[in-house]
């Protein structure tokens, strides 16, 4: 182990260095002297062991070895801090295997007694004799479903996967609590890789998961509206409506004898009249008014001069003292006045 004394000696050296090959100033070399010789009377330092000291390095090069290896640990540990190696489990003893299985063997006597929490314990304390099992968690994960845990039998379903990514019981482990879970998509994506990895179309039980949540997806996605099948339905309501966006009045229009032309009353220009707006208005917000008045006596008589051709005019109509009281009734002509 190097002493003070060859520490002593590696700077002595390290002076006579830079005084030799002009580091030091003319002005600095005496004050560079007179430390050299203080150095070498302390610490009774022997400049002949210079070379069994320091072989063939100095002591610059010694430090600037030493600064790389600092900053070289540095940076690994900066790496290791932002990108931490998960610890690998030591491989269990054969003891402990065989403790886990006997434990594992307790858990499958639960899961068909449906004791499913006593399964979960035991199983959990398999994986903590063995936590390289795949067969475990899977099995945990099966017990964490029949629970109604399907989140935790996710979380076990993955963990078996990624001990051994081509287990296929673990993927159907996985489906079935996605599926409990409304992730029917995730569910079919689980069953179909669980398929791919048994081959030969995959077994009865994995093929029925995948074809229930293929059921389910297609379900989601006929149950969902299309915004385009909105947009349709929403052009259709307002196709039904005549001019300044009024029902159709095609049942009222056939009753006096067509839309309009010969013998047949233009409702597209009675639409333009104020007060034959504020009518329309008043059966938009009173369904039933529509009915009372194709029931109207009085209306009825003037529709038969409608189709006949003999279109009466707006004076002679409301002259009809049913006609216009039932105009009243629309214009607003009931309300109450009996205020003081």
């Amino acid at each position: 182990m190097p002493s003070k004394e060859d520490l002593a000696l590696g700077i002595v050296d390290f002076l006579q260095s830079s005084l030799a090959d002009g580091t030091v100033s003319e002005d600095d070399k005496d004050s560079v002297e007179v430390a050299i010789q203080c150095l070498t009377d302390v610490f009774k330092v022997d400049l002949s062991k210079r070379d069994t000291v320091l072989g063939a390095q100095s002591l610059l090069s010694i430090f600037q070895a030493f600064e790389k290896v600092r900053d070289s640990r540095a940076k690994a540990s900066a790496a290791s801090a932002e990108h931490p190696t998960p610890a690998v489990p030591a491989d269990p003893s054969e003891v402990d295997k065989a403790n886990a299985e006997e434990l594992k063997s307790q858990g499958n006597k639960f899961v068909s007694m449906k004791d499913y929490p006593a399964a979960i314990e035991s199983y959990t304390k398999a994986l903590a004799l063995d936590p390289t099992n795949k067969i475990y968690y899977s099995n945990r994960a099966a017990a964490y479903s029949a629970s109604g845990k399907h989140d935790m039998a996710v979380k076990d379903a993955e963990s078996a996967l990624e001990i051994d990514e081509k287990y296929a019981k673990a993927y159907s482990r996985l489906g079935l609590a996605k599926f409990a879970l409304g992730d029917a998509e995730g569910a079919m994506e689980a069953y179909g890789k669980g398929i791919e990895i048994e081959g030969n179309g995959g077994s009865d039980v994995m093929r029925r998961g995948y074809e229930t949540a293929k059921a389910r997806v297609e379900e989601d996605l006929q149950s969902a509206v299309p915004e385009d099948a909105e947009n349709n339905r929403s052009a259709a309501a307002t196709a039904n409506r005549g001019a300044g966006g009024f029902p159709d009045f095609s049942s009222l229009a056939g009753m006096f004898g067509g839309a309009g032309g010969a013998g047949g009353m233009d409702f597209a220009s009675l639409m333009n009249n104020p007060q034959i707006s504020q009518m329309a208005q008043q059966f938009m917000s009173n369904p039933g008014a529509m009915q009372g008045l194709l029931n109207n006596p009085s209306i009825r008589s003037m529709a038969d001069r409608f189709r006949n051709g003999d279109v009466p005019s707006m004076s002679e109509m409301m002259s009809d003292p049913s006609i216009a009281d039932l105009a009243r009734s629309f214009m607003g002509g009931n309300n109450d006045n009996n205020s003081a």
